[in-house]
């Protein structure tokens, strides 16, 4: 399944009302705040889902930045256009981070939250970034910590893993939280052609106001939800009750609270 088939559908609308604020939201504004540092006159948001980077760069950066926001699903794209006010400031645009549709040099920065993970070939991934940066521009981007580090989650994989023992689905591991070894990112960022790279830990909070609201946020607004649909269809809602069951018995039922943790990722390409 490609990544833009895994965000259709259903999908992006729960993502964006329920998964943003649960995950998504602190990391955002964490970025933004650095890019902001930065001075860019132009940006590109590479992979930019339901567009909360894209809010968040909004409200911080001035009138004359220009920011091209894409992302390879254009269902999360029109979600992410009707959350957005209409600002002249920011163009957005269907385009796979793998083949960006851009010139050489183009841009002054490039951000990137939670794709890279996505990525077919993570060092094709970098070096089309790289392409579109201007000598000593920046590439920022984060991906998550394992799951052992991010408690909604693991407790999702796991709770899911004892409802389907015989296949469990597998995409949290896999994919969101399978992709943080350092020494592997940085080796892969280098053959890309970047350097000056720095790795850094940020560590928040994730809250719901219910343990069922996580629980579908997890079921339902992420890519687990074909998973699960194959293998129980029609179970959906049943499944989601069951994972926010073992939500309830780890976190409470509402509000509930569970530590999240991901890396920050910076690098640039040489003069």
């Amino acid at each position: 399944m490609t990544t833009q088939e895994r965000f259709q559908g259903p999908i992006p609308e729960v993502y964006e009302r329920l998964f943003v604020p649960l995950i998504f939201e602190p990391y955002a504004e964490d970025l933004a705040g650095r890019i902001v540092a930065f001075k860019p006159d132009n940006v590109l948001e590479i992979a930019a889902g339901t567009g909360v980077v894209t809010r968040a760069m909004a409200a911080r950066l001035g009138p004359h930045v220009a920011i091209v926001a894409t992302d390879l699903s254009p269902a999360m794209l029109d979600v992410a256009k009707a959350r957005q006010a209409n600002d002249p400031r920011i163009a957005w645009q269907t385009a796979d981070a793998m083949a960006l549709p851009f010139p050489d040099e183009r841009f002054d920065l490039a951000v990137c939250q939670f794709g890279a993970m996505f990525f077919p070939g993570k060092v094709g991934g970098y070096s089309e970034a790289r392409r579109v940066l201007r000598p000593r521009g920046h590439f920022l981007f984060n991906v998550w910590d394992g799951l052992a580090a991010n408690d909604f989650a693991r407790a999702a994989h796991e709770a899911l893993g004892a409802i389907f023992p015989g296949s469990p689905p597998d995409f949290m591991a896999r994919i969101p939280h399978g992709y943080f070894d350092e020494a592997t990112i940085r080796a892969q960022l280098t053959e890309a052609g970047f350097s000056d790279i720095h790795f850094e830990a940020v560590a928040a909070e994730s809250r719901a106001p219910t343990a069922l609201q996580a629980a579908t946020a997890y079921c339902q607004g992420t890519p687990m939800r074909p998973e699960i649909e194959s293998r129980a269809p029609g179970a959906l809602a049943e499944v989601t009750s069951r994972v926010a069951e073992v939500f309830v018995e780890r976190f409470g039922d509402g509000p509930v609270t569970g530590n999240i943790r991901a890396f920050v990722v910076q690098a640039t390409r040489p003069s």
